[in-house]
């Protein structure tokens, strides 16, 4: 329930409703908190500045502290808005997130022109800190120790029509030594499967088609009750959802992915045939290291396990190339995995230390130049691969979920984007009837290239869905309100594929 001090700060001395930006960094979790926290916002009064306007009233940055050189990045970013704040009045900035949760106090210190810093466990009082920073005129730090409320207890504005994240647990039990999220979101919790599954249901009746369950360690669920087979009876149930078209879910760990959880995804008709699967590490020597509960074998053994029941499996993952000791032996067992596992995609990162992390004490740091050469070794294997596994589906016939603007020359080559079900991206010609993001389509695929295939023959069939018509619906009364701020008619809304979302990394880099 919004209060009357909440909305106070929406609306500025004139009687103008206050705009809002937020700014995102990271995994898809921070994503997911930044539809929380424009959802938030707009519950307080608080309107969305337009696309590509660079005057909003409130600028907030939902940070990473995982990411290279995150620090950095966002200190220049608050620096480049200090001038404007000053020519602002009553502009306000808040700072969120993972680097917000670790820094707390340095952040004022660098950048005393911010007026709230927040952290990863109470998102849900942003409101509220921007008031009282507006009524005292001066910033407000708060940061919980734990978890105020489950993220989904908020209010939300999801970015897609169509599809929705779904969060199942926050938090991380593992201690990587690479990785410092579970020190900044805290031990795993678990929502009630109950409350879980109420959430899909209320998206599907919204129109959304597919759901992604996420949680830093999705598979880990039911750790809190103790059922270790909790994740798996999850996505069944799921599959039992009239109306849910495609369940996906983001990012498991090799230690608790378990036989079940691949029975319940080969036999489950809407968990769609995808993967993503963290493996670091081919070496066991550095995933002991890194202390990954699981070795090369075992690894491996998964993916044959998955590859077996269901064949057409797309499986990416990730990988850190340099950790501290690396030898050139180590990384010649991950490019062995690789070369084993025939991954469609990999996300690759070289190793940075992360202030706070035991692995930034360890002896060993490999110098820069040899984690390059590396890297572009890794980067050249895994791009021969994807290619080669792409080749493979030309001449299969897919079902595509229109996607929403991932097609950056859709418009000069006259083509739409879709995903298709294993979650590869691929363009296709655009048919002569009307098509929706989140409609599906039926096509045969002509060419691949490494991160994309092409669809370059006519649409086979078109299916209009109900998530169409939430896409559709959206679109029209977007058109309407950029109307009426305007002071123009519009006429009809523009049917098509908008502009990009903006992209969201695999995880945190720590699954």
């Amino acid at each position: 329930m919004t209060s009357s001090s909440d909305r106070a700060g929406a609306v500025d001395e004139v009687g103008v409703t206050r705009s809002y930006e937020i700014r995102t960094y990271g995994c898809q979790m921070n994503v997911h908190d930044s539809e929380r926290l424009a959802g938030l916002l707009e519950d307080a009064g608080y309107v969305r500045a337009p696309e590509g306007a660079d005057d909003a009233d409130v600028v907030v940055f939902n940070t990473c502290a995982v990411r290279e050189n995150a620090d950095n990045k966002l200190y220049g970013n608050l620096g480049h808005l200090a001038p404007k704040k000053a020519a602002h009045p009553g502009m306000q900035i808040a700072v969120g997130g993972c680097l917000a949760q670790k820094d707390r106090d340095t952040i004022v210190k660098k950048a005393p022109w911010v007026d709230v810093v927040f952290g990863t466990h109470n998102i849900g009082k942003l409101p509220v800190l921007l008031e009282r920073a507006r009524v005292q005129e001066e910033a407000q730090v708060e940061i919980a120790e734990s978890l105020e409320a489950f993220p989904s207890t908020l209010p939300t504005r999801r970015e897609s029509a169509y599809a929705a994240w779904v969060s199942i647990s926050v938090g991380c039990n593992n201690t990587c030594t690479f990785c410092i999220v579970p020190a900044l979101r805290g031990k795993e919790k678990d929502r009630r499967a109950g409350d879980i599954l109420a959430e899909i249901e209320t998206l599907v009746a919204e129109g959304v088609s597919e759901i992604t369950l996420l949680g830093q360690n999705v598979n880990a669920y039911g750790s809190d009750i103790g059922d270790r087979e909790a994740f798996s009876k999850l996505l069944r149930a799921c599959g039992k959802i009239e109306g849910l078209e495609r369940v996906r879910f983001t990012s498991p760990h090799p230690r608790d992915f378990t036989d079940d959880v691949i029975a319940a995804m080969a036999e489950t008709p809407n968990v769609m045939p995808q993967l993503h699967m963290p493996l670091q590490s081919g070496s066991d020597t550095v995933l002991k290291a890194m202390r990954r509960s699981y070795r090369q074998e075992r690894y491996l053994g998964i993916i044959e396990k998955v590859r077996a029941a269901i064949p057409h499996a797309a499986i990416s993952t990730d990988i850190i190339v340099g950790f501290p000791g690396e030898t050139e032996e180590d990384f010649e067992q991950t490019l062995h995995v690789v070369r084993e596992a025939r991954f469609a995609q990999a996300f690759t990162f070289q190793y940075s230390k992360r202030p706070g992390t035991p692995a930034a004490e360890m002896d060993g740091q490999i110098p820069k130049k040899v984690v390059q050469e590396r890297y572009e070794r890794l980067v050249a294997l895994q791009e021969e691969i994807s290619w080669e596994e792409n080749k493979k589906q030309v001449g299969r016939t897919l079902e595509l979920m229109v996607a929403e603007g991932e097609g950056r020359k859709d418009d000069t080559t006259h083509r739409l984007s879709g995903r298709a079900p294993d979650n590869r991206l691929v363009h296709f010609t655009k048919p002569d009837q009307e098509v929706r993001p989140g409609d599906v389509v039926t096509v045969e695929i002509t060419y691949a290239a490494p991160h994309h295939l092409l669809a370059e023959g006519p649409v086979l069939d078109v299916r209009r869905t109900r998530a169409g018509d939430a896409w559709e619906k959206r679109d029209a009364e977007k058109a309407g309100k950029q109307a009426q701020s305007a002071g123009v008619l519009l006429g009809l809304p523009k049917i098509g594929v908008p502009e990009p979302l903006p992209v969201a990394t695999t995880g945190c880099g720590c699954d």
